[in-house]
Formats: structure tokens, C-alpha cells, sequence
């Protein structure tokens, strides 16, 4: 790891606006599996001009991450940082306690963005509506800028919208070219909903396609870089993860090429539908 303690100034990284008024990075850097070495690892993102970071309490490495912020002496004004709540977090008097401690582990006072890591429509009596309307008060006391959702199915979100005040803002859900979600996408966009992409990547497979690599050939750039720039003209909020500083600002070197619409055609054309997922479906993940 570079042992450099210099911070780069904030990188011109477009933003997309919220339904609350603020505008969300479209690139940052994401914390998941990132387990040793965790305030090194953020340290060498913040240092290269990161400045949305993706948590979670799932992750376990807050009280790391906000280590390698504190150090940083980044203004916090000048980060966006995302946390979401843990699965046996369900409970209202459970996801309060748990929020607070989010917000010591970070060293803030607030969150940009809070989220319902996953539905877990089997559990909880399958009421993710009420633990909704506990970040609808995390919202109102201004300790959460935004509030979202995370691997929520149009469904999900539907009953959300019939059984509570606040639209999220966000939801997260697996995207990447061999999963590219459409239908969620639609449904999100139709509500005024900015959907982030988890595993942009998908866990690394999008690096070693051939398809991918030829298409980067004629732009001069990776595999990678070719789906996260995919997924950034289609929208997309992306935090791909790397612990390696050179991989790290590879991902960043997104914004000076595109793809020609023959070229989005061809990632398009990757899609393997159900078959292509990664990770649990959100409807059974919890049974």
C-alpha cells in the first residue's frame, strides 16, 4: 500500500440529485469484505480523492472507517457517507440503538444516506413498514440527510409507498452486465428513486470478459472500467471495492471516455437474466 499522506482534492465525479434536494456522488468507494487492513484501505481511497463511502453495519468495520476519515482531516462537509441497517435489526427499539452506534463508530453526528440492508420479507412477520418508519425518524431529526432501501423488489417498494409517508430516496440492488435488474431500474426511475449498483463487477467475473476486454481495447482502458462505465451512462450510482491503491484509481478513471451506443448494445447484450444473479434473491434471502 502507498504510504503517501498527501489527500487529493476532491475529483470532479458527477452527482446525481436526490428526491431530497442533495445531489449523491455517482462513483464512490465501497467498504464490503474490505476486513484487515480496513483504515489503511479507506485511508489510500480518501487520499486519492474518494469521497463517497459505502457502509454498512453488516460489514463490520465502521468504527475503522470512521478511524480512516477522522485521520483524513477531510471537512466532513466534503464526504457523503452511507450506512445500512443489519439484518437482526428489524426491531424499532434494536434499529435506534443500533443507528446511534453507527454514528459513534463514524465520529458524526449524521449519515447522508441510511438504508434497510434487505427486506427479509420471512421474517419480522414480513413487516419491513414499520422499520421503515424508524428511519423516517432518523430523517426527521436530521441525523439522516436521506433514507433508502437496499435489494427491494418493485414490490417491496410498493408497499412502502402505500404504507408510509416518505419515498425512499435510493435503492441498492445487484446490477452489474450479466444482471442488469431493468425492471427494478424501471420501477425506481418511475418514482423518482436513484438505484445503486452493487457488484458492478459481479464479484469480479466482469474483469476477465472477453467481450468486455476487446470493447476497453479500443478505448485503451480495462474490462473493468468498461461495465462500471456502462453502468455509469445508464444512470447508475456505482462503489466498486478494491484494497489495491492502483485498482482503486483505475475505478476512478471513468469520465474520460464513453461508449458509443454499439458498444452499450454489445453490454447489453451480456444480460443472462435470473441466471446471471450473484447474490440471494431478496424475496427468500432470510428463510
Amino acid at each position: 500500500m502507498s504510504d503517501s499522506s498527501a489527500v487529493s482534492q476532491p475529483l470532479h465525479i458527477p452527482t446525481v440529485p436526490l428526491a431530497t434536494g442533495a445531489a449523491i456522488p455517482q462513483l464512490g468507494f465501497g467498504t464490503y469484505k474490505v476486513t484487515e487492513h480496513v483504515v489503511e484501505i479507506v485511508s489510500s481511497a480518501l487520499r486519492l480523492g474518494y469521497r463517497h463511502i459505502d457502509g454498512a453495519q453488516m460489514y463490520h468495520n465502521e468504527a475503522e472507517v470512521g478511524e480512516a476519515i477522522a485521520q483524513s482531516g477531510i471537512p466532513r462537509e466534503e464526504l457523503f457517507l452511507t450506512s445500512k441497517l443489519d439484518n437482526p435489526n428489524h426491531e424499532p427499539a434494536v434499529a435506534r440503538e443500533t443507528f446511534a452506534q453507527t454514528l459513534r463508530d463514524l465520529r458524526t453526528d449524521h449519515v447522508d444516506l441510511f438504508l434497510i440492508h434487505w427486506p427479509l420479507p420471512t421474517l419480522y412477520g414480513g413487516d419491513f413498514v414499520t422499520t421503515w418508519k424508524v428511519l423516517e425518524e432518523f430523517l426527521d431529526d436530521g441525523r439522516a440527510r436521506a433514507i433508502g432501501v437496499s435489494n427491494f423488489e418493485p414490490h417491496h417498494i410498493q408497499e412502502i409507498l402505500d404504507g408510509a409517508d416518505v419515498v425512499p430516496a435510493v435503492n441498492q440492488v445487484e446490477s452489474h452486465p450479466y444482471l442488469p435488474n431493468n425492471a427494478v431500474h424501471e420501477f425506481d426511475a418511475a418514482h423518482g428513486i436513484v438505484t445503486e449498483a452493487w457488484s458492478p463487477l459481479a464479484r469480479g467475473r466482469a474483469a476477465s470478459d472477453p467481450a468486455l476486454a476487446r470493447t476497453g481495447q479500443t478505448h485503451g482502458v480495462s474490462a473493468s472500467q468498461v461495465a462500471l462505465r456502462w453502468a455509469i451512462q445508464r444512470g447508475d450510482v456505482i462503489f466498486p471495492k478494491s484494497v489495491t491503491p492502483e485498482r482503486q484509481a483505475e475505478n476512478l478513471r471513468l469520465f474520460d471516455f464513453a461508449l458509443s451506443p454499439d458498444e452499450v448494445a454489445l453490454v447489453d447484450g451480456l444480460s443472462e437474466g435470473e441466471a446471471g444473479r450473484t447474490g440471494g434473491h431478496p424475496d427468500t434471502r432470510g428463510m
